[in-house]
């Protein structure tokens, strides 16, 4: 868990679909697209925390959407959705394998599946086929949803020689206790939204067009705060309390492209990969009942910053920079040594940076009373053996961290750049 933040909240795309009629008659009531094209009809201006978003008196028998309802993201773009946006409430992940005989000309097919489904959601409409109506109360909640390839993909599509060497297996950590079932796979899907029946219906949809193509690896659940749920827009928190993603790059960084994404020439991968980024994916369990054993103090020490409100212990505001030089009376670092925030700094490893867009989750608790939570860990970087990698293994060989935390599943997914209209996710590969 690198000490890197992201903004909680998401700025609404501001050109929401017209209103529209019902398809037909075919469905009562008043569609999502309709509700959608209500929300963003001109009118009132909410200024709250969730971003600004219009209305207007809404048709007979309609309720106007809420700005979380409204807040609506593209599917096509330079880079795929759901990496440079702010944290969701709701989010899922889940692997994908394809089935036996499938290739490339099927992978091809379903990706043009997902991706016209993808681009229907996220625009508040309904999946073209039998749609569940679990979300056609909603807009489109923020939704995102993001594909990439793992590994095993190339070998199964016989597109070796496209297989990008970034996405050569990550090594193995002495904090490493993984679950082969639950890591890796052909394909990756990671889902995202502010509503959890919108971002349920994704999943479901998803799920769907998968058909005999290929079938459910591993699927995780998570969640964050919803933008919002605080005074002012901050840090979002972790399972444990503190503020988690304290200097995570920014967009406004001069160098943020190059560190996040593949450049489109000078890169040592593929073509295809341009404008795509590298996901490393962890299900990091953290040790609740151990943590909650400290004292305030001694948890302060293991991050390295205020549990109240994320400052440095060398002092200052959240955003201050770390001293970490500075000594107490006893000539102890202040900022412990082995303080998480001191091991994953950017300028204490090479200047390795990668950009964080995790979900907490709860899978229950076990017959002992442990609480099954953590971290669903996503990070996106142009180059996990420069991002990722260097930091994990420093993290190994001395974070405070780690006594209170277990990673229990990985994945490392290559993840293309956007779609252009009239395209689909990894057209450029599979069609190339």
């Amino acid at each position: 868990m690198a000490d890197q933040s992201i903004p909680e909240t998401l700025t609404p795309e501001a050109a929401l679909p017209e209103p529209v009629a019902e398809d037909g008659g075919s469905r009562a009531g008043i569609s999502r697209r309709t509700l959608l094209g209500t929300a963003g009809a001109t009118g009132l201006v909410l200024g709250a925390a969730g971003g600004a978003v219009g209305y207007a008196a809404a048709p007979a028998g309609a309720t106007p959407l809420t700005s979380v309802g409204a807040g609506r993201v593209m599917f096509h773009g330079k880079h795929q959705p759901g990496i440079t946006d702010g944290l969701q409430a709701r989010g899922h992940l889940a692997a994908f394998d394809l089935a036996a005989g499938a290739g490339r000309k099927e992978a091809a097919a379903l990706l043009r599946r997902w991706s016209a489904t993808a681009e229907r959601l996220m625009a508040g409409e309904a999946a073209a086929h039998d749609d569940t109506d679990v979300a056609r109360d909603a807009g489109p909640s923020s939704l995102t949803i993001t594909f990439g390839f793992g590994h095993s993909f190339f070998s199964r599509t016989g597109l070796e020689e496209q297989r990008p060497v970034s996405l050569d297996p990550l090594p193995d950590f002495s904090s490493d206790h993984l679950d082969k079932a639950r890591s890796n796979g052909d394909l990756w899907v990671q889902i995202g939204a502010n509503d959890a029946l919108v971002a349920f219906h994704a999943l479901r949809a998803i799920q769907k067009d998968a058909g005999s193509a290929a079938r459910v690896r591993w699927q995780m659940n998570g969640f964050n705060r919803t933008p919002g749920a605080t005074a002012h827009p901050m840090t979002a928190r972790n399972l444990m309390g503190q503020l988690d993603g304290t200097r995570n790059p920014k967009p406004t960084d001069s160098d943020f492209e190059k560190r996040i994404f593949v450049p489109v020439s000078g890169s040592s991968d593929p073509a295809w990969m341009a404008n795509g980024s590298y996901a490393v994916v962890r299900r990091i369990r953290m040790l609740l009942d151990d943590w909650e054993k400290l004292s305030t103090a001694a948890q302060e020490a293991v991050i390295g910053r205020r549990k109240s409100n994320g400052a440095p212990l060398s002092g200052g505001t959240e955003t201050t920079a770390m001293d970490l030089e500075r000594t107490d009376a006893t000539g102890d670092y202040v900022v412990p040594s082995n303080a998480h925030a001191r091991i994953t700094r950017p300028d204490q490893n090479g200047g390795a940076a990668m950009l964080r867009r995790p979900f907490s989750y709860h899978d229950g608790i076990d017959a002992d009373g442990t609480p099954d939570a953590g971290l669903l860990f996503v990070c996106w970087q142009a180059d996990p053996l420069r991002g990722f990698v260097p930091v994990q293994r420093k993290l190994d060989r001395g974070d405070a961290l780690s006594k209170y935390i277990r990673h229990e599943a990985s994945g490392l997914f290559a993840v293309p750049g956007g779609a252009a209209p009239g395209e689909y996710v990894g057209q450029r590969l599979l069609e190339g």
